[in-house]
């Protein structure tokens, strides 16, 4: 099996070539070769990448920007010890001078370097390039016309804001054997929010959906109205909110987006890094039950054109379907090479990294529970007096203590097993490895994210998804701002 069926010959004359300051491939590999001699493992990881931003505000485009960016990153690992050195040109003398400072990290270790990842032919989302899809015209023009359409829609919008980001990621990963992988990235997304107001009061609402696919889905206008018309129900709805009452509670979690919290409280614990230097809630617990009978949860990144997939992840690893909770009994960790390495573990193909600035680690990719036997109906009518969480804001999590607080944006109460009014302001606080046990019912519905999550870890960020079906979960903490 050869690697990566599109990725070399099209990557190749980004990075390789005598004009324009690039790499001369075997002096390059050579190079590779003598810096990670007697190393554990390492690569020399090559980033190309154009982006866009463009935002309309007040019915004007207010900030359009643009970007490019050529660079390396070259790793050497011995033991738990990584030496990384990076610089944004591709000539041989910042090539000798990055081998020259990660060289020091070998210190006399002689190890044997680690196996290249297995081959892959799949492809998860197409190479195209989504800047060179349409004019740059056409998408602020959209913008435009999204503006336009919420404000027709209720004449007590007094504001819009629509944003689009696009771009286009080229990387190839080259090991001290030789062997070599690449892989071509798009990643759109659009964003819209409204602010209307009514009798003094004033509320907003916003939706945004993206993926790794071309402009051409997202202009689709099936899904920008569909967006326009999502943020501004938000917003209706925000004006006849009440404030929300805080004490413990029973909680029912909407289906998709929710999923965050499962994401910052749950899958951040469950990343090898915390795990191996034991600084995890869950560290020492492989094989105990940590949540009720019935939750499974996978982090998967070979889900075609979710905004989180990849076809290999930043070490050149296929990513794969990794189950972490299976059946309330923690079964695995996401790792990237060198922490399964130093764990005995297999490496997922979650080693991420922000760009060619950035060392990897492990990272979530779409973190997702699955499917119970509930549903949502039984579920509300289950409850006598509890919160109806559809849809969250921010978020913080301590990944030591599992301890998190989350902000619903849209939330109900619920009385006697039926939804009641819309209200404002509820946080849940809780506590991550304590929270799945409290897990009572899980749906049968489950759905992803619209496809906007970014995940923030150690400065770096890189995009991720989330899912969830429906969920009830008994006992959980509410802040909410009613006297």
């Amino acid at each position: 099996m050869q690697p990566l069926a599109t990725p070399l010959d099209t990557t190749d004359g980004l990075f390789f070539g005598q004009d324009g300051g690039r790499f001369d491939r075997q002096e390059a590999e050579t190079l590779v070769a003598q810096t990670l001699d007697g190393a554990d493992d390492g690569e020399l990881f090559l980033e190309y990448r154009e982006s866009e931003a463009l935002a309309l505000e007040d019915g004007r485009i207010r900030t359009a920007s643009s970007d490019t960016t050529l660079g390396f990153g070259l790793r050497a690992v011995s033991g738990e010890a990584t030496g990384y050195a990076h610089a944004g040109e591709l000539s041989h003398d910042a090539l000798r001078r990055a081998a020259e400072s990660v060289r020091t990290v070998r210190g006399g270790h002689a190890g044997e370097f680690n196996a290249a990842p297995r081959a892959t032919n799949q492809r998860l989302y197409s190479g195209d390039n989504p800047l060179r899809t349409t004019e740059f015209s056409v998408r602020a023009a959209l913008l435009s016309e999204i503006d336009a359409y919420a404000r027709a829609l209720d004449p007590r919008v007094t504001q819009v804001m629509a944003s689009m980001y696009g771009e286009w990621q080229a990387v190839q990963i080259l090991r001290a054997d030789g062997s070599r992988v690449a892989d071509l990235r798009p990643l759109v997304r659009l964003n819209v929010s409204v602010v209307i107001e009514h009798n003094g009061r004033r509320e907003t609402g916003s939706h945004g959906t993206g993926g790794r696919f071309s402009y051409s889905h997202v202009m689709d206008g099936a899904v920008w109205r569909g967006a326009a018309d999502e943020a501004l129900r938000q917003a209706r709805l925000n004006l006849d909110s009440v404030a929300a009452p805080a004490g413990e509670m029973e909680v029912v979690l909407g289906n998709g987006w929710p999923g965050i919290l499962l994401h910052e409280a749950i899958g951040h614990g469950l990343e090898g890094d915390f795990n191996r230097k034991k600084t995890s809630a869950f560290s020492g617990l492989l094989g105990q039950r940590i949540a009720s009978p019935g939750v499974t949860v996978v982090d998967d990144g070979t889900l075609p054109d979710r905004r989180g997939s990849l076809t290999v992840d930043d070490e050149g690893t296929p990513t794969s379907r990794t189950t972490m909770i299976e059946d309330g009994i923690l079964v695995g960790f996401i790792q990237d090479r060198m922490n399964a390495r130093l764990m005995g573990m297999r490496a997922t193909g979650n080693g991420r990294r922000q760009s060619y600035a950035h060392a990897p680690m492990p990272r979530m990719t779409n973190t997702i529970m699955l499917n119970g036997p509930n549903t949502a109906e039984e579920m509300i009518r289950s409850v006598k007096r509890g919160l109806y969480a559809v849809n969250f804001g921010g978020g913080q999590v301590d990944i030591t203590s599992g301890k998190f607080v989350f902000s619903a944006s849209e939330a109900y109460m619920i009385e006697d097993g039926k939804i009641g009014a819309p209200v404002k302001g509820a946080t849940i606080i809780g506590n991550g490895p304590d929270a799945l046990t409290k897990v009572e019912m899980i749906g049968n519905d489950l759905a992803l994210d619209p496809g906007i999550g970014t995940c923030g870890k150690q400065g770096q960020g890189v995009p991720v998804g989330v899912g969830q079906p429906h969920m009830k979960m008994a006992g959980l903490t509410i802040g909410g701002t009613a006297g």
